[in-house]
């Protein structure tokens, strides 16, 4: 009983002693009845038009990135956010502008201000605005400096 015989896929036989190499010639006589040691000797083949193909679809990519940032309205989270907050700001400023101009028609001292604001440069007059309190919307503690800009600008139209 030193050896023994092995029969396998066809006719093929291999005679091996009761060892580890014995253990090993047999698992290897069974893998390649199956064909997998054939498939796994050849390197995988690479269709030859699929480098181009590749090729095309990155530089497709980068394209349609730089088409799409540029002309296509495409944009970053960040320049959303400062995007969002500018018209949050300027709607907040067109939505209550007529409440500044009737806080700014009912203060006592609005003949002073008024006149001060004529006698301001353009880029001083809506902090006079600010400092008078008619950019303060209701519940702040600071004033609005887009509503007190529009306020300055509607005011300043009827003078």
């Amino acid at each position: 009983m030193g050896t023994r015989a092995f029969r396998g896929c066809r006719d093929a036989r291999i005679d091996a002693k009761k060892s580890a190499a014995g253990a090993i010639d047999r698992f290897r006589h069974a893998i390649m009845c199956f064909g997998f040691l054939k498939r796994l000797d050849h390197t995988l083949d690479i269709p030859t038009w699929t480098k181009p193909a590749l090729n095309g679809a990155v530089v497709g990519a980068i394209a349609m990135a730089i088409v799409g940032f540029t002309w296509g309205g495409w944009v970053t989270g960040a320049t959303s956010r400062k995007n969002s907050a500018t018209e949050t700001s300027s709607g907040i400023a067109a939505a209550l502008t007529p409440y500044c101009v009737e806080k700014s028609k009912a203060d006592p001292l609005a003949a002073a201000v008024l006149a001060e604001l004529k006698a301001a440069g353009a880029y001083s007059r809506s902090g006079i605005v600010e400092k008078a309190g008619w950019a303060t919307p209701l519940g702040a503690d600071k004033p609005n400096t887009e509503l007190a800009k529009s306020c300055e600008l509607e005011i300043t139209k009827t003078l």
